[in-house]
């Protein structure tokens, strides 16, 4: 179909209304009225032949066709911003919104304490972040970039290694006192474990620890099995059992001593985080930035 300039217009006010949730809050950040949106949005909606928002009283969402379109359009759009800036000479500034997904450890230990450092440099950027245990439909739920722990998922996505995070066998010393601690990986089969749930298949994390080349898959047990790593060294501290965290997230339980390290001599396993955005296009100031934050902070 030739070109309609209209058309480019139709879909700033979807995505508006995509990323506020509504029509209201679209209308405020586009100054226009919410009868206006409205018009905009139907005016799109015959020009495409196609339902693009489901509306309710209480709430709007993408329909699925909608979400198929969103999806196509979201990474022309951000090529169409990329180029303006880059043509204006202002592919310096950070400014903008950024949609950030992140791996619950990688969230709540790594990332989150360090955001308000990042925020500070750039006054103009506002950051959504996303703490989830899956990648999910990056393009699809409008990410930016996203960190998660595991082999690279098959995506379209550009991915590369973020850090290596070592695996670190850790017990209370009220556990310790009570059961002893092994002298053998092999050992751990006749402890008391905590287990977290692999959120790609719902059992549990296999664990095998390492000593340089050499790798001994253990079958622990446990009664208690947990699905985020809050949970996991709450329940180690609380004396349940034995755990494996990566090393960031023990560090201080470590250093204060509530919790100790078993079979340090078996500890050079590690665990890959990786960075994924998206491949078309130059990545726009905002996202350079922070992936070279990232890489201060790993």
């Amino acid at each position: 179909m030739s070109f309609d300039g209209r058309l480019l217009g139709g879909i700033g006010v979807l995505m508006a209304v995509v990323e506020t949730g509504s029509f209201v809050r679209a209308a405020d950040a586009l100054g226009l009225t919410q009868s206006g949106v409205s018009r905009a949005i139907a005016r799109l909606e015959k020009r495409i032949g196609t339902r693009l928002l489901h509306r309710t009283a209480r709430a709007v969402s993408l329909t699925e066709e909608g979400r198929l379109f969103h999806a196509e359009v979201l990474p022309l759009l951000q090529g169409i911003e990329a180029a303006a800036t880059a043509a204006a000479g202002a592919g310096s500034q950070v400014r903008g919104r950024l949609r950030v997904n992140a791996d619950p450890p990688f969230g709540h230990f790594l990332l989150t304490p360090r955001l308000p450092e990042f925020l500070a440099r750039h006054p103009e950027l506002t950051v959504d972040l996303f703490v989830r245990d899956q990648l999910g439909d990056f393009v699809g739920d409008g990410f930016d970039v996203a960190v998660r722990f595991g082999e690279p998922e098959p995506s379209g996505l550009t991915c590369r290694l973020l850090m290596r995070a070592r695996v670190v066998t850790c017990a209370a010393p009220a556990y310790i006192a009570r059961r002893g601690a092994p002298g053998h990986p092999r050992e751990l089969a006749d402890h008391e474990c905590v287990l977290i749930r692999d959120p790609a298949t719902g059992r549990p994390f296999a664990w095998e620890l390492h000593r340089g080349t050499e790798a001994v898959p253990v079958a622990v047990r446990g009664r208690l099995m947990v699905n985020d790593g809050r949970s996991l060294i709450a329940s180690c501290l609380g004396g349940q059992g034995i755990a494996q965290l990566l090393d960031f997230m023990a560090t201080d339980m470590l250093a204060d001593g509530s919790l100790v390290q078993v079979l340090p001599d078996w500890a050079d396993e590690t665990f890959p985080a990786y960075l994924y955005h998206r491949a078309q296009g130059l990545p726009t100031a905002r996202l350079r930035a922070f992936i070279d934050f990232l890489a201060e902070i790993v």
